[in-house]
């Protein structure tokens, strides 16, 4: 049985697109409260994972809805692998329901950077930029979601056990010319994927 999980943090923001995301999805089922990301007491989250049971699996908008910091993201995904539960999320290359999305899993979990993206540490970035006489926002370069999608794609393109650069573009849902933007970006040399593929094969 598919469950859906969605949050917003506070009664100014607009549960919808998520409600209706999940139930396109084919959730039977949907828990969605008003939460803070750094808040650890959710009742909703707390009855959905009470509820839910082997090859269940639950689905949520992006992992930020899900986990207040990455200690407890990568805890709770491992706990619902423990149960034989999944987890997906439409916004980002997870899906522990088959091998691949298991894999990508466990790089997201290696990733002291993804942290970054699931806590509240952009204010403090800003205070020190005005502080240094810049205006704030984000630095050039990719932005947290492409910064996930290209790891997971360096990742996938270093690893012997990808087939073909195409199931890697499926996977991660990028075009070829960004997937080699993004290589680019992670300081992989392009070809290494071909000479992997001849080594796996000898």
């Amino acid at each position: 049985m598919k469950f859906g999980y969605a949050r917003v943090s506070t009664r100014d923001q607009n549960l919808n697109l998520q409600i209706d995301a999940l139930k396109k999805e084919g959730c039977e089922q949907i828990f969605h409260e008003i939460a803070s990301g750094a808040k650890s007491d959710r009742p909703q989250l707390k009855k959905l994972l009470d509820r839910m049971r082997k090859d269940d699996v639950m689905v949520i908008w992006q992992l930020d809805r899900l986990g207040r910091s990455l200690k407890h993201l990568v805890t709770l995904i491992s706990e619902l692998l423990e149960r034989k539960i999944g987890l997906k999320s439409l916004n980002d290359p997870i899906d522990t329901t088959h091998s691949q999305g298991r894999l990508v899993f466990n790089i997201f979990a290696s990733l002291a950077e993804f942290e970054r993206d699931l806590i509240s540490g952009t204010q403090a970035g800003l205070k020190a930029a005005r502080a240094r006489g810049r205006l704030g926002g984000r630095p050039k370069g990719l932005s947290g979601k492409a910064k996930s999608k290209a790891v997971v794609a360096a990742a996938l393109y270093r690893d012997k056990q990808t087939k073909s650069i195409d199931q890697i573009l499926k996977h991660v849902n990028i075009s070829r010319a960004t997937l080699y933007s993004y290589l680019r970006h992670e300081g992989v040399e392009i070809g290494s994927f071909a000479k992997n593929q001849k080594i796996q094969s000898e």
